[in-house]
C-alpha cells in the first residue's frame, strides 16, 4: 500500500454522507411521510391532513429532501385546479423493510429503553443530591 492509497471503507462504516442520508430519511417527518406514501400516492394537502402536526414549511422541505434523494417522486396532475401528487419511488419502497424492522425493534424494546432512561435519570438525580444541588 502506498502512502497515498487508503484502505477501502468498511461497507457498514458510517461516513459523513451516510449520516446525512440517515438524518434525512429518518428525521422527524420523513418516516410519517413515507408511511403515508407507502399506502398510496397523495397530494400535498392530503399529507398535511394525514400528519396534522407538520407545518407547511416542514412538509415542503421534507418532501424536497426525499425527492432529491430519489425516495419520493413528484408529478403534476393535470386537473382543475392543477395539483401536485407525491408517491414513493421504487428506491423509496426498498426502505419499507428496514424501517418496519426498526419500528418492530422499538415496539419490542421500548419498555427496556424506558426503564434504562428511568434508572439513568434516578442515578443522575441521586448524584446531584449527593453534591448538594
Amino acid at each position: 500500500m502506498t502512502e497515498t492509497s487508503r484502505p477501502a471503507a468498511h461497507p457498514l462504516e458510517i461516513t459523513a454522507s451516510h449520516r446525512e442520508l440517515l438524518d434525512q430519511v429518518l428525521d422527524k417527518w420523513s418516516v410519517h411521510i413515507l408511511d403515508e406514501l407507502c399506502e398510496r400516492p397523495a397530494r400535498f394537502n392530503e399529507l398535511r391532513r394525514a400528519i396534522p402536526a407538520v407545518t407547511q414549511k416542514s412538509l415542503t422541505a421534507t418532501l424536497r429532501r426525499l425527492e432529491r434523494n430519489g425516495i419520493v417522486e413528484r408529478s403534476v396532475v393535470r386537473s382543475r385546479p392543477v395539483a401536485v401528487e407525491y408517491r414513493i419511488s421504487p428506491l423509496g419502497k426498498t426502505l419499507r423493510t428496514p424501517i418496519d424492522a426498526l419500528l418492530e425493534w422499538i415496539a419490542t424494546h421500548g419498555a427496556d429503553v424506558d426503564r434504562a432512561r428511568d434508572r439513568f435519570d434516578d442515578e443522575a438525580e441521586h448524584d446531584l443530591g449527593r453534591l448538594g444541588r
